[in-house]
């Protein structure tokens, strides 16, 4: 079992990984911190706290907002792949305003900020070294773990890992060279990949090729349903949380084509890190030194990955260290596998097919 802690910017991709990590029989989600990133830090929140109560959360996994901008650029995000509040095109979720959402993220004693209710896990879990490690999931800007790494060095012994979804070997898809998460706050990325603690990137070269086809986007609708061809009609979802899974991917889809030219169906990017903490064993890494470009005109954000030990290391995990496990291929089958399974799991306890 490994303790896991999510920091995200719901996001499409993000709401999936919600969904596998309080889903995961190898995981248990103990907290959600939110960036800014796909959509504002307001938004990011909301969509956050709507998923927990979707998906089935416990009523002691919480919210915790963080960053509303990165550390020292303009905040960007991405209306034209999740829409104006993140989660374009999603029916049957919680609305913002429900009773349930609030308390998701609603704290006693008032706001409890992101890097805060990091630090708190840890301390109640790591007790000083008597206890557990956690293991921190970052799916947006890494802005919030950027600030705890700088703000609270003493407790990075309670981290067994930073697991992120972000970068790219040689391939950008928000500039010609960078990925998204990592251009948004390319110091804070920095700041991150220099912290002494173990960690694995999973970059664009991985992500897409967890995409979401046809077929399986029929079987996310009906379990039960034979292999769709392209010229037949998606079936009718079984479950309304089933029906709200597969809006989320048709409108991810829809942009993702029209953005990206990607027509076989979207990547799941983000789910890949819940997959990674559960089951490591489905991917091939290679760890090496990883860098972010910060002053290029055309390469700010790039993620520079030294596959050719160009650069002098140590055995560190830190600033002189090869500081990254970098996951190269995915068992692409097995993952959607685990995927479906935890929709299975979440089917039978979401209060969306309650209502």
């Amino acid at each position: 079992m490994r303790y896991i802690w999510l920091d995200c910017d719901p996001g499409h991709d993000d709401a999936t990984t919600i969904m596998l990590a309080l889903n995961c029989s190898d995981v248990e989600l103990i907290g959600v911190s939110t960036v800014h990133g796909n959509a504002s830090a307001h938004h990011t929140l909301s969509n956050a706290a709507r998923c927990l109560v979707a998906f089935g959360a416990p009523d002691t996994v919480k919210v915790y907002p963080g960053a509303t901008q990165p550390l020292i650029r303009p905040a960007r995000h991405d209306p034209e792949i999740h829409g104006v509040d993140g989660l374009g095109g999603v029916e049957h979720l919680p609305s913002a305003t429900d009773p349930r959402v609030k308390s998701a993220s609603t704290h006693p004693g008032g706001v409890i900020r992101a890097i805060e209710g990091i630090a708190q896990a840890i301390r109640q879990r790591w007790n000083g070294g008597s206890g557990t490690q956690i293991t921190l999931i970052a799916t947006g800007p890494l802005t919030n773990i950027a600030l705890f790494t700088s703000v609270y060095p003493e407790l990075l012994a309670g981290i067994d890992e930073l697991i992120f979804m972000g970068g790219g070997v040689g391939l950008g898809n928000r500039s010609s060279s960078a990925e998204f998460n990592i251009l948004c706050d390319p110091e804070a990325a920095q700041i991150a990949l220099n912290a002494p603690i173990r960690k694995t990137m999973v970059p664009l070269n991985v992500t897409h090729t967890a995409i979401v086809t046809k077929a399986l986007q029929a079987r996310l609708l009906d379990p039960d349903t034979p292999p769709t061809h392209l010229d037949e009609p998606l079936p009718k979802a079984t479950t309304t949380l089933r029906h709200m899974l597969s809006t989320l991917i048709s409108f991810f889809a829809d942009t993702y084509e029209s953005t990206f030219g990607f027509d076989q169906g979207p990547p799941l990017h983000d789910a890949l890190t819940i997959a990674y903490a559960a089951h490591p064993e489905i991917f091939s890494c290679r760890r090496f030194r990883v860098d972010v470009e910060l002053s290029g005109s055309h390469t700010a954000g790039e993620t520079v990955v030294d596959m050719w030990n160009y650069r002098q290391c140590d055995d560190s995990w830190g600033s002189n260290g090869k500081n990254c496990l970098v996951a190269e291929s995915l068992k692409v089958d097995t993952f959607f596998e685990f995927f479906f399974e935890c929709v299975a799991r979440c089917d039978a306890i979401s209060p969306l097919n309650k209502s």
